[in-house]
């Protein structure tokens, strides 16, 4: 339990997208349980856009790692930055600081003992946290494997789903609208653009629906953010006029979180795009590659998951995710009339 009925609690968790989006339970269970109590989080510039009017949170603190700065940014302004905002949280004479991520950290304990909390939250063995959670034997999703936090204020039952707002004045599309995004950080994620074409003409064909497709945009060869640009054109040319298609490229996570609020359900692969389609609420087809499908599977929607036994997404056939969608269908919420 909290020593203090109101305490000031800094949740930190400034590691990938789909990894603040699987922590988004844990902080609205700490939001029910502490009404009035004061609850901050700080994360990182890439994965910010997460939480962006997220009601739980008091407050997002958002520094910027020095590989992530813009063109007109200094490394030695965005670490002066830093330090003015971690002297403010020092301040604030925090009661917990939790860290979040279920593994090892000891660089951010030695951070979280500068803040001068009363006490640390963290997993692993270490004399250095005030109170630790012996790392996962069990082999959970890392929702439920973060949210074992919530036991130690009391909080019982399981976690509940992931939680993103939907920018201000992003509404669903007019016509049924299925998301399909088809950019993969791993190789053994990418699904061939043929694929993804002819899938989209085969649902198509089954009534009225229309497709919204999303990338990352750029040349696949740029070393530092390669994209799909290539990949889809390739698709929209498959598809000719076999379906409704919208493009969607998407630079930034803002855009991405508001095209997909767009959206009544979605087909994609593992990865951070489809925790940002459970957070908004989406159904979700999704292709598993060589990733953990127990533990990265959608979290707290209706999902259809494929993975085949190569753990290559390259083996999932066109029928298959045909199908998988039309299990799906029934999960897809009715339009209002």
């Amino acid at each position: 339990m909290s020593p203090h009925p109101n305490p000031k609690i800094l949740i930190i968790r400034r590691d990938n997208i789909g990894d603040l989006v699987c922590t988004t339970p844990l902080i609205a269970a700490l939001r029910q349980r502490f009404p009035e109590g004061w609850l901050g989080a700080l994360v990182n510039s890439y994965n910010a856009p997460v939480l962006d009017g997220n009601p739980d949170l008091d407050e997002v603190f958002v520094y910027t790692k020095a590989k992530h700065r813009g063109q007109n940014e200094s490394l030695p302004g965005i670490l002066w930055r830093r330090l003015m905002m971690m002297r403010r949280l020092r301040r604030m004479q925090l009661d917990d600081v939790i860290l979040a991520a279920p593994a090892p950290q000891p660089r951010l304990i030695a951070l979280a003992r500068w803040l001068k909390p009363k006490r640390i939250i963290g997993f692993g063995e270490n004399g250095r946290l005030d109170v630790s959670l012996p790392l996962d034997t069990e082999d959970r999703h890392e929702v439920e494997d973060v949210f074992r936090i919530a036991a130690i204020y009391g909080i019982d039952g399981p976690p509940p789903p992931c939680r993103i707002v939907a920018p201000a004045g992003v509404s669903p599309a007019p016509t049924l609208t299925i998301g399909v995004h088809i950019s993969a950080r791993k190789p053994s994620q990418r699904w061939p653009a043929d694929r993804f074409a002819e899938t989209m003409r085969a649902i198509a064909a089954q009534g009225p629906i229309r497709f919204m497709l999303l990338w990352s945009p750029g040349a696949e060869d740029n070393p530092l953010h390669p994209g799909d640009d290539t990949k889809a054109q390739d698709v929209l040319e498959r598809v000719g006029a076999g379906a409704t298609v919208i493009s969607r490229p998407t630079q930034t996570l803002p855009e991405l979180i508001a095209a997909l609020a767009e959206c009544d359900a979605m087909i994609c692969a593992d990865g951070g795009a489809m925790h940002i389609g459970a957070g908004l609420g989406l159904p979700i087809v999704c292709l598993f590659g060589n990733s953990g499908a127990g533990r990265w599977r959608p979290w707290g929607v209706p999902y259809r998951l494929l993975q085949p036994p190569s753990f290559d997404v390259a083996d999932v056939g066109v029928d298959e995710v045909v199908t998988a969608f039309n299990a799906l269908k029934a999960d897809i919420p009715a339009r209002a009339p």
